[in-house]
């Protein structure tokens, strides 16, 4: 009679090993902690914190008393201001302005980026680095000093532009009504088409050679594949690029706020971010102010989720 086989009971975990995976846990949250608590703390400091105060600014107005010699009280509005913005005809005309601005300088930024990248791209092109670094330098530039520059550039009498002009016998008004939008266009793309190039040149670089080479070898030439390949390849970088101009363009206030001096054209108040500036910093109401402030956080928003789904649907189509 055989003995029955004893039961081999699993040997339990050691509690010195439980301890150390409990340490190891304790020590990777520790270090996640560690290395996200300043992002998180820069962004409430920065975003959160910002946008929470304007949206208690927003919701009062400040009332004189006396023929204003009585003090001011501050008075709970509720959504009054947002209602007093957006029926503001010099906030519903900036909206205008900046829609009308995006058409120009959006198509000729993303257009002039994508151009500049696909012929340095190119197999024929030569001294890459040189012309890389050419473009990139004008986006070192301060903004305000690029828009300093321009108006120079634009001024007769001191501008070399116009020198060239009256020696051609040709005559222009940058600053005119006609030409005022296209002159900011200009100078705003001057300053930031290399920095969009160099976005749009590091996606062309990580596309396969294989790939290309397939193109070659079917009798692709050099224009049919930067339209038919690279470019599809790139959506990606061009729908990330598009969504931050477009969130750059509705926040226009330098070069305005520069060229009016010269242009009769642009009022105090032309861009949003310049009406938010004057309610703010010249009539002194913040209520008003930070109400057009979060409409246009909103908006941005709103263009993001645009942007996004179209882009969306570029790359399923």
């Amino acid at each position: 009679m055989k003995p029955a086989p004893l039961a081999v009971k699993p040997a339990p975990l050691a509690p010195s090993s439980t301890r150390r995976s409990g340490r190891g846990r304790r020590g990777q949250r520790t270090a996640a902690a560690l290395l996200i608590g300043p992002f998180v703390l820069l962004f409430l400091a920065v975003m959160v914190v910002p946008i929470g105060y304007a949206a208690y600014l927003s919701l009062f107005r400040e009332q004189s008393s006396g023929l204003g010699f009585g003090g001011t009280q501050t008075l709970f509005s509720g959504i009054d201001n947002y209602v007093r913005a957006l029926t503001v005809p010099a906030l519903q005309t900036g909206f205008l302005h900046i829609a009308a601005y995006c058409a120009v300088y959006i198509p000729v930024m993303i257009g002039g980026a994508l151009v500049l990248a696909l012929l340095i791209d190119s197999t024929l092109a030569r001294a890459k680095r040189f012309f890389q670094l050419a473009a990139f330098l004008p986006h070192a530039v301060p903004g305000l000093i690029a828009a300093i520059i321009w108006v120079f550039l634009y001024t007769p009498g001191l501008s070399p532009i116009h020198q060239f002009l009256d020696w051609a016998g040709a005559k222009a008004d940058f600053f005119g009504d006609d030409a005022i939008l296209f002159s900011m266009a200009n100078a705003t793309a001057w300053q930031w088409i290399g920095y969009n190039m160099v976005i749009f040149y590091a996606a062309l670089q990580a596309i396969p050679r294989e790939t290309l080479e397939a193109a070659t070898v079917d009798g692709s030439g050099a224009v049919r594949t930067a339209l038919s390949v690279k470019l599809p390849m790139i959506r990606s970088s061009v729908v990330l690029t598009t969504l931050f101009t477009c969130i750059g363009a509705i926040q226009l206030f330098t070069e305005p706020e520069t060229f009016r001096y010269d242009a009769t054209g642009l009022s105090p108040e032309w861009s949003p971010t310049m009406f938010i500036y004057q309610a703010a910093f010249s009539k002194h109401d913040y209520g008003i102010a930070a109400a057009a402030s979060l409409i246009l956080a909103l908006l941005g928003a709103l263009l993001s989720f645009v942007v996004t789904r179209l882009g969306n649907r570029w790359k399923e189509a």
